[in-house]
């Protein structure tokens, strides 16, 4: 017979055991926070990440996953292996440039880089990547890559993670694209926007706090707006596709 101590002793341990195993099963809280890296070059470069804090693997992978996809938005640069080359290689291609043309050595190259968490659930985790590049000319080219992770392994979602029949998905952003215009209907062709092409889904989708955003960059649509083009479907509408949240 268990005594009265001996009872306690063991609801003490059996409430502790189910503490720890409810807390390991419990998605990981992953904090961010943004990290300005400075570097001594003769180009005007600067670069604002956020970062996954701590030292735990799931940081380590989703810290690497973020360089990764910033290396992959110049694509003179895909075979490089860190950020710090590409600015390396960018610095230098200038320091060429001035030597062999003195006469515009006036002209500074520019190259800002910077990411923004827009949004973070237990399951998602998305990452905006703006970079802006000017190497002279008459303006810059900027650009903005979503980045969304598995909060779980820090792996990137593709759209077929995040999307369930895609076909009846497309449709839906098709409408709301089309919402999106100024005029609000299809007066204009689809193919007027797709360089002759039917509807296309932009390398972009996202998510936000007030749903799934799609947007468009510079010349990836004809410029009907003269800059980047963004829509959102609200969750109670898109939900159903949805795969993750």
């Amino acid at each position: 017979m268990i005594n009265k101590s001996g009872l306690t002793l063991l609801l003490s341990i059996f409430c502790i055991t189910v503490l720890i195993h409810s807390c390991t099963n419990e998605p990981q809280s992953l904090d961010f926070e943004t990290n300005i890296h400075e570097y001594d070059y003769e180009a005007s470069i600067s670069v604002a990440i956020d970062e996954a804090k701590g030292n735990t693997e799931i940081s380590k992978i989703i810290n690497f996953k973020i360089e990764e996809a910033i290396i992959s938005t110049f694509s003179e640069a895909t075979k490089k292996t860190s950020l710090e080359s590409v600015l390396e290689d960018f610095n230098n291609e200038f320091v060429a440039f001035k030597n062999q043309f003195p006469e515009a050595s006036h002209l500074v190259w520019e190259l800002h880089i910077e990411t923004e968490k827009i949004y973070q659930s237990d399951d998602v985790i998305t990452l905006a990547i703006n970079t802006y590049e000017f190497k002279g000319g008459a303006h810059g080219n900027d650009k903005i890559k979503f980045l969304n992770l598995n909060a779980h392994t820090g792996e990137t979602l593709n759209l077929a993670d995040m999307v369930e029949n895609t076909e009846d998905f497309k449709a839906l952003a098709k409408n709301y694209f089309f919402k999106s215009m100024s005029s609000g209907t299809e007066d204009n062709q689809t193919e007027d926007y797709f360089f002759g092409k039917p509807f296309q889904l932009p390398e972009n989708i996202g998510f936000s706090d007030d749903g799934l955003v799609f947007l468009y960059n510079v010349y990836e649509i004809a410029s009907y707006s003269q800059g980047y083009s963004e829509f959102i479907i609200p969750f109670d509408v898109v939900d159903k596709y949805l795969k993750v949240k």
